[in-house]
């Protein structure tokens, strides 16, 4: 039988080969899932659903399709009020952005600001402009800046190192001006006015007329009084008449003491002169009160001091000011003083002042009058003859009058009496004669 191979044996052989052919095979083709490039959910395609519109069926034309569009714009109305709803009732949001864009601007404009004057705009981005110290300087001016409000002469921002155009005043009027403004009206009245009854007559003709009815004045071919000056000796009422002008007109008041108009530096009595009459341009009709005018209105004179020399400038503007070649229009002066002797010629004659209204020292019916006034409210004793002080000779003016009853009233509360005798009246009179000479020689000794 021997050594002879059998068919099942290479068969089998056969078998394992293709066995082994199918594993390679399956090895390659085994699949491997690719690298993900994203982490988390897939985003779907398309508008989202909260702003994707639903569909409308039917697609055909008819009512019903006309009555769900409807509906669907109703929707969208709601959701848009709803969405400008929630912006509005939100302000600390819009807050806190202003807040910080003004922040901001801050950072850009720096601090301290320097305040000065523009000469100049050359381009718009440059201009030249003033320095509060004096010079010149060519600078640009920031984008932040509201360029249609620049103009030559108006009050600008600086930055305080680079003099950089930062800002403009709201408003380029001095401060000293605005206060001089009286937005309340004194109390007094003519009636609080003891006598003067001719002061007071010329004071409205010349100030309250022209203002309330003009057309008399061009009826008659005149032109009215640019000005009035109260004089006398202190303590007639001048500055009362004032106060009493004040409450009885309409127009607005400015009332400044000659001693305001004395500045520091160069220049800024002039500017102040001037600003004050174009306020009062601004606000007319107006009165411009001017209170011991003599401050600076003194006779000029050649001096060395600096001081004396810008006292004079500022006069001379107020003699611009008041009869210039601009005219003042509806707007009346009113000056007080005591010592009209030594006011400049140039400042009191006629065409500046048109007017002198002289205040003497009471006669017997204006004391009478102002006796009258203070002691109305007072409780007086049955010994108490007010003709014996108004009879008495004596130089007390409206002022003292006020100072003896006042005083008589003091001394009646010391020794707890609530009413005042004429004991009281002696001594309150006595004591104001004595204030009022006190200081004075009696006489020449050899």
């Amino acid at each position: 039988m021997g050594n002879v191979p059998s068919a099942n044996g290479n068969q089998g052989a056969g078998n394992s080969d293709k066995k082994d052919d199918k594993d390679k095979e399956a090895q390659k083709k085994k699949f491997e899932p690719p690298i993900a490039t994203r982490v988390g959910r897939k985003k779907k395609r398309g508008p989202s659903a909260a702003s994707k519109l639903p569909a409308v069926f039917p697609s055909t034309r008819c009512r019903l399709k006309l009555l769900k569009m409807e509906r669907i714009k109703d929707y969208l109305l709601l959701e848009e009020e709803f969405i400008s709803n929630q912006e509005r009732l939100k302000p600390e949001l819009r807050e806190e952005k202003n807040e910080e864009d003004q922040n901001k601007v801050d950072e850009m404009r720096g601090t301290p600001i320097n305040i000065g004057t523009l000469e100049e705009i050359i381009d718009d981005d440059h201009a030249i402009v003033t320095s509060p110290t004096g010079p010149e300087y060519y600078v640009s001016i920031l984008s932040i800046v509201d360029k249609d409000r620049l103009e030559p002469g108006c009050s600008v921002l600086l930055h305080h190192k680079t003099n950089a155009v930062v800002g403009v005043l709201e408003d380029d009027a001095d401060p000293m001006v605005s206060v001089m403004k009286l937005d309340k009206a004194p109390t007094e009245s003519y009636a609080d006015v003891g006598g003067l009854d001719q002061q007071i007559q010329e004071i409205k003709e010349s100030v309250e007329l022209p203002l309330t009815h003009p057309e008399l004045y061009e009826e008659m071919g005149i032109k009215p009084p640019k000005g009035v000056i109260l004089y006398g000796v202190p303590g007639t009422g001048k500055t009362l008449l004032a106060k009493a002008v004040a409450n009885q007109t309409s127009a607005t008041f400015l009332r400044i003491v000659g001693s305001e108009l004395i500045q520091k530096y160069l220049g800024d009595g002039p500017k102040l002169v001037r600003e004050l009459f174009r306020v009062a341009e601004e606000h007319a009709p107006s009165i411009v009160f001017i209170d011991e005018i003599d401050a600076i209105g003194t006779k000029r004179y050649d001096t060395t001091s600096g001081g004396e020399r810008e006292i004079q400038r500022t006069m001379l503007e107020l003699l611009n000011q008041l009869d210039g070649f601009d005219t003042r229009g509806d707007v009346k002066v009113i000056m007080a003083t005591n010592k009209i002797e030594s006011l400049d010629p140039a400042l009191i004659r006629p065409g500046r002042i048109d007017r002198k209204i002289e205040f003497p020292l009471p006669d017997v019916k204006t004391k009478r009058h102002i006796f009258k006034l203070h002691t109305s409210r007072m409780s007086l004793s049955e010994d108490v003859d007010l003709e014996e002080y108004i009879m008495a000779k004596d130089d007390l003016s409206g002022a003292d009058i006020k100072a003896v009853c006042t005083e008589a009233g003091l001394l009646a509360l010391r020794e707890r009496r609530m009413r005042v005798t004429k004991e009281d009246f002696t001594s309150a009179r006595e004591k104001v004669l004595y204030r009022k000479n006190e200081g004075t020689p009696e006489g020449l000794y050899i």
